[in-house]
């Protein structure tokens, strides 16, 4: 990936020659309002725009200039400023304003939102899902070389990590368990750092790195494209301090902010802040997209807790990586990063809704074998659809109590009815009772329900 292109720019104390015909007409642009601050709905960077056929009459560098004018109109400045001061700002153009209003919709409020993550009878089976797969798809962000079925299976079960990898995957449920238990609490520095440790714990190079800011006695940590071609530095470390202070205070509603700034993107600027900042030797992106949910839960939008963006973000990382470039190469225009982060939320809203439609088909599939043979628990069904999905599941006492977020002896219940009824078989692994379905579990379900 090559570094976007800076855009070009008037520069407003030179009026002569050239550029003082140019500056004319982009004003005369402007002002006709031909130009809007995006073009067919897209918030063009400067890099995309230049490929584009520009307006009948205009010339590409006309263009941009006079949509950047337009954009500098509606812009707002915010309390994040880049390394030598200069404030970043951000803007609201129609598709920000419309993402914003689904998010708000669905997000904050309950009466859109799915039965299935509102009905405490199946709530917390769906948010134990979400937590993990999120915990798993932050860490393959950033390296993390595990399967999904494995990390499940090590979350599941409660079994300690066998490789880093793992540890990396361990540590971001553990993250997300903290940001739940806390999420009432204001966003501290010390909270910030205890994140970091939470997330990097066992898995740095030198354990003392992790929980703490870089100091000015070592080398910054920049950000490298495969390894080789240098995108970012960020900040002097004699900054970071006060830079984190400023985040945190910022996080809780606070900083000099023109305007009504929405939560939601209060939330993806938090995100946006600590990564640019990168104030971490390790671990910077999973503790900035931790305080993204961090700031979402803390006010009110409680479906954030269902919505693993971190998949999403690994489908394209090269999108999510030019969001923040683009940021950096037009004058610290975070709409970029903003719009970006938005489309990402509002598909995983989506994906979400068409996760628990699927989910909750299987499971009325079951509840319809079952309907005639009371006696099954919520839990145990949920076990049997996912069992007819996967013969080759397995269940312990441990995976079952952690997938459901109940005490030992329920889960025990649970399997140990489910052996007695012939519907799982039972083997041991060492001092561990294994449970498996049978190869013949839906005839078995079919014959109870006759």
């Amino acid at each position: 990936m090559k570094m976007p292109l800076k855009p070009p720019r008037l520069n407003p104390q030179v009026r002569v020659g050239t550029e003082a015909i140019v500056s004319l007409r982009v004003h005369e642009v402007v002002f006709s309002g031909r130009v809007g601050p995006t073009d067919g709905g897209r918030y063009r960077h400067w890099d995309t725009l230049r490929h584009l056929v520009p307006p009948q009459g205009l010339s590409s560098e006309v263009w941009w200039l006079a949509t950047r004018a337009v954009r500098a109109q509606i812009s707002r400045r915010l309390p994040l400023t880049d390394a030598n001061g200069m404030f970043l700002t951000i803007s609201f153009p129609d598709p920000a304003l419309e993402m914003l209003m689904r998010v708000d919709q669905q997000g904050s409020g309950r009466i859109q939102a799915p039965e299935a993550v509102t009905n405490p009878a199946t709530r917390d089976r769906y948010l134990v899902n979400s937590l993990m797969e999120e915990a798993i798809r932050s860490s393959q962000l950033e390296g993390a070389a595990t399967t999904r079925k494995v990390a499940k299976e090590m979350l599941r079960s409660g079994r300690e990590p066998h490789d880093r990898s793992e540890r990396m995957i361990l540590n971001n449920y553990r993250a997300m368990q903290y940001i739940r238990a806390h999420v009432a609490d204001a966003l501290t520095p010390e909270r910030v750092l205890e994140l970091h440790r939470i997330v990097t714990d066992g898995t740095l190079d030198d354990p003392a790195d992790a929980g703490r800011l870089q100091t000015p006695d070592e080398e910054r940590i920049k950000i490298y494209w495969d390894n080789a071609v240098l995108i970012y530095e960020p900040p002097p470390a004699e900054q970071l301090i006060d830079r984190l202070a400023a985040m945190c205070e910022f996080a809780n509603g606070g900083g000099e902010v023109e305007g009504f700034l929405h939560p939601v993107a209060r939330a993806i600027l938090v995100h946006f802040w600590l990564a640019y900042d990168h104030p971490f030797v390790d671990g910077n992106g999973r503790t900035a997209r931790a305080l993204f949910y961090w700031t979402m839960l803390s006010q009110g939008y409680w479906l954030a807790e269902y919505l693993p963006i971190s998949n999403i973000i690994r489908e394209s990382p090269v999108r999510y990586t030019k969001s923040f470039l683009y940021v950096e190469t037009d004058d610290g225009d975070t709409t970029y990063f903003v719009l970006s982060q938005l489309r990402i939320l509002c598909r995983a809203i989506d994906e979400l809704h068409a996760y628990l439609e699927r989910k909750g088909g299987q499971v009325r599939e079951v509840e319809a074998v079952l309907r005639r043979t009371p006696g099954f628990n919520h839990r145990q069904i949920a076990l049997l659809a996912h069992a007819l999905r996967d013969g080759g599941a397995e269940y312990t006492f441990a995976s079952h109590r952690n997938s459901h977020g109940v005490v030992y002896q329920s889960a025990r219940t649970d399997l140990l009815e489910l052996e007695r009824k012939n519907l799982l078989l039972r083997t041991k692994r060492g001092k561990t009772y294994v449970f498996y379905p049978p190869p013949d579990l839906d005839r078995r379900l079919k014959a109870l329900a006759s």
